[in-house]
C-alpha cells in the first residue's frame, strides 16, 4: 500500500515548512512513515480503500497531522477523496475548495448541537438524498476543536450535524475530556452508517480497531495494559 492520502500531503508539507523536528511521543521508535505504526507492527498492507457516496474534509489543528495517535489519517485510508487542510484562526482561503468543491455537496459541520447559535440549523442525521453530504470535521484534541469552532467565521456558512454515538469510545490512546467523546475516526465510521456508506463504515471500525491494537501493543506500559480482564 504505496497511497499517499490527503492527510500524509499535509503532513509532508508540514515537515518541510518545520524550522526543527517534530518530536512527538515515542519518536525514537522506528516507525512505517506510511501509517507511523512501529515498523514491526505496521498495517499498511491491511488496509483496503473503499468507494462511498460521503466525503470527508479535516480542517486539522496544528501538529495534529504529525501525531502517530491521529485517528483522522485512518479516515483517508479508508476513503481516498478525504480532503485535509491545516487551521488558521485568520482565515481559510482555500478558493478551490469553496469555489469547486462545496457546490458539488451538502457540506455540514461535525459538532455538538449545544455549540450551535439559536438560528443555526442543525441536523440529527445526515440527508439521505440530493447532493452527497460532505462532512467537515475539526480534527484535535477536544479544547483544540472547540477553538476552532468558535473562531472559524467560514463555518458559519454551513449547517451543523450533531452525532449520538450511544457505545463508549474504544479510544484509549489519548486522555479524553469525556467519557462521551469520541474519536475522529468513531464519529467517522457513524456517520458513514447513517448516510447509507455501511460498507465503508464497517472497514472503517476495522482499520480503526487494529490500529488501535498494533498502537497499543508498541506501548506495553500504557494503562490499558493493567486493567483487569473482563470477567466472563
Amino acid at each position: 500500500m504505496t497511497h499517499c492520502n490527503a492527510v500524509l500531503q499535509l503532513r509532508a508539507q508540514r515537515l518541510a515548512m518545520a524550522t526543527r523536528p517534530f518530536l512527538a511521543r515515542g519518536n525514537r521508535v522506528n516507525r512505517c512513515q506510511r501509517c507511523l505504526l512501529p515498523q514491526v507492527n505496521c498495517l499498511c498492507l491491511t488496509i483496503q480503500p473503499q468507494n462511498a457516496r460521503s466525503r470527508f474534509c479535516l480542517v486539522m489543528y496544528d501538529t495534529e497531522p504529525m501525531k502517530p495517535s491521529n485517528t483522522g489519517r485512518l479516515i483517508a485510508d479508508i476513503l481516498s477523496s478525504t480532503l485535509a487542510y491545516q487551521w488558521s484562526r485568520t482565515a481559510f482561503n482555500d478558493k478551490d475548495f469553496l469555489e469547486n468543491i462545496v457546490p458539488n455537496y451538502q457540506p455540514m459541520v461535525v459538532f455538538p448541537a449545544s455549540y450551535a447559535q439559536p438560528e443555526r440549523v442543525v441536523l440529527d442525521q445526515p440527508p439521505l438524498t440530493g447532493k452527497p453530504p460532505l462532512f467537515i470535521m475539526l480534527d484535535g484534541t477536544w479544547t483544540e476543536a472547540r477553538k476552532m469552532f468558535r473562531k472559524s467565521p467560514w463555518l458559519n456558512n454551513f449547517p451543523m450535524i450533531s452525532v449520538n454515538v450511544t457505545t463508549p469510545s474504544q479510544y484509549t490512546l489519548r486522555e479524553a475530556h469525556s467519557d462521551e467523546h469520541h474519536c475522529t475516526a468513531e464519529i467517522a465510521a457513524a456517520l458513514l452508517a447513517q448516510a447509507g456508506d455501511q460498507a465503508a463504515a464497517n472497514h472503517l471500525i476495522q482499520h480503526f480497531s487494529l490500529f488501535r491494537e498494533r498502537y497499543l501493543a508498541g506501548k506495553p506500559h500504557h494503562p490499558v495494559h493493567a486493567r483487569d480482564p473482563s470477567p466472563l
